[in-house]
C-alpha cells in the first residue's frame, strides 16, 4: 500500500514509518519545507532510507496537492501540535494546526477524488475527567484543554467528511506514548531527566507537578504497530482506541524510573507546575484494536529502560514490537 504519512519525522511519525516500511508498505514522508530539502530525522537516515520525503506545510493548499498527486492508497494524519503545553501557550495556533490544517488536509483529499484511507490520529485526551475507568469509543467526549479540544474538532470534520463522500475514514484515539528518543517536554521524559539531572548533582530530591494522575503509558512502538493494523484492517467510519488499559499513577512511575536509573528520589511539590484542567484517571480499552490482533509487545519497564538509555546518548532499541500480526 502506497502511504502518505503527515509529520513523518515526529516522534510517533518516524516509529511508525518504519513500522510501515517493515512491513512492506510504500511510505510517502510528508513534513515541513527546511532549507536544503525534506530529509530523514538526524539520525534515521538508515532506518527511514527508504522513504521518499516531500515538503508539506498544512497551511498550504498548494503542496497537499503536489503530495496527492503521488496517488496514495491511504493517508495518515500523524502532523500535529502534540505538546499539551505548547498548545497552552497558543491555544489559537493549536486550533489553527489541528483543526483548520486537519480540514484543509482532509479537504484536498475530497477534492481531489482521491480514493483512499484516511486514519486521523486523535487522542484519548478527548474523553476528558468523564470516567473512573477504562474509557471505551461509545463514551461521551469532553475535551477540557485546547489540544484536545482541537483534536475532537479534527474527528468531527473528517467523520462529516467521511459520512458525506464515502471517504474511507478512521480515527485513532491514542493514549499517552513515551520511548526511545521522545524530547523531553513530555511527562515522562521530564521526570527522566530530573532524576538523571539529580543523579549528576548526587541529589536525591526532584521537584515535581501533581503526581496523584493515573495514566497509561504506551511504548510508541506498540503505538505504531497499532496505526499499521488500522490503515491495513481497521473498519472504515469506526473510531478505535490506541491502549492496553493498564494505568500507572505518577508518582509510582517517578519510583520505577529511579529503580532503572539507580537513583531513587523524593519529589517536592510545586503548586507552579499544577496544571489547572489535570485529568485525574486516563486510561482506554482497546479491545476494538485488539480484535485485530494488536497486543503491546513492550512492558511499562522495558519502555522506560529504552528512554533511559536514549536520554543517554545509547543507541536507540532496534525492535519495532512487529509481534502483532
Amino acid at each position: 500500500m502506497k502511504i502518505l504519512v503527515t509529520g513523518a519525522d515526529g516522534f510517533v511519525g518516524r516509529w511508525t514509518c518504519r513500522e510501515l516500511l517493515d512491513a512492506g508498505h510504500e511510505v510517502i514522508g510528508g513534513v515541513r519545507a527546511v532549507p536544503g530539502g525534506p530529509r530523514a530525522p538526524s539520525g534515521w537516515e538508515r532506518r527511514l532510507a527508504g522513504v521518499r520525503w516531500i515538503a508539506m506545510e498544512l497551511a498550504d493548499p498548494a503542496s497537499i496537492e503536489v503530495a496527492l498527486d503521488g496517488g496514495p492508497e491511504a493517508v495518515l494524519h500523524l502532523a500535529a501540535v502534540a505538546s499539551g503545553a505548547a498548545a497552552r501557550a497558543n491555544p489559537v495556533g493549536a486550533w489553527t494546526t489541528n483543526c483548520l490544517g486537519t480540514c484543509e488536509l482532509v479537504y484536498a483529499v475530497e477534492r481531489a477524488s482521491v480514493r483512499c484511507r484516511f486514519l486521523l490520529a486523535s487522542t484519548g485526551e478527548v474523553y476528558g475527567r468523564t470516567a473512573n475507568r477504562p474509557s471505551r469509543e461509545i463514551d461521551p467526549i469532553a475535551p477540557c484543554s485546547p489540544y484536545a479540544a482541537s483534536k475532537a474538532a479534527a474527528e468531527l470534520a473528517v467523520a462529516e467528511v467521511g459520512r458525506r463522500t464515502g471517504l474511507e475514514v478512521l480515527i485513532a484515539r491514542s493514549f499517552a506514548q513515551t520511548g526511545p528518543e521522545q524530547r523531553p517536554n513530555f511527562v515522562v521524559p521530564a521526570l527522566a531527566e530530573r532524576i538523571l539531572d539529580a543523579a549528576r548533582r548526587g541529589e536525591r530530591e526532584i521537584v515535581v507537578g501533581n503526581l496523584e494522575p493515573v495514566r497509561e503509558f504506551l511504548d510508541v512502538r506498540d503505538v505504531a504497530v497499532g496505526l499499521r493494523l488500522l490503515m491495513e484492517r481497521g473498519e472504515a467510519g469506526s473510531i478505535y482506541n490506541v491502549a492496553a488499559g493498564r494505568g500507572v499513577r505518577l508518582a509510582e512511575l517517578v519510583g520505577r524510573l529511579g529503580a532503572i536509573i539507580g537513583w531513587p528520589v523524593t519529589t517536592r511539590f510545586d503548586p507552579v507546575l499544577r496544571r489547572a484542567a489535570d485529568i485525574p484517571y486516563l486510561v482506554g480499552d482497546g479491545s476494538r484494536l485488539a480484535s485485530l490482533g494488536w497486543r503491546p509487545a513492550f512492558k511499562l519497564d522495558e519502555t522506560l529502560t529504552a528512554l533511559v538509555a536514549s536520554l543517554r546518548g545509547e543507541p536507540a532499541a532496534g525492535a519495532t514490537g512487529r509481534a502483532n500480526s
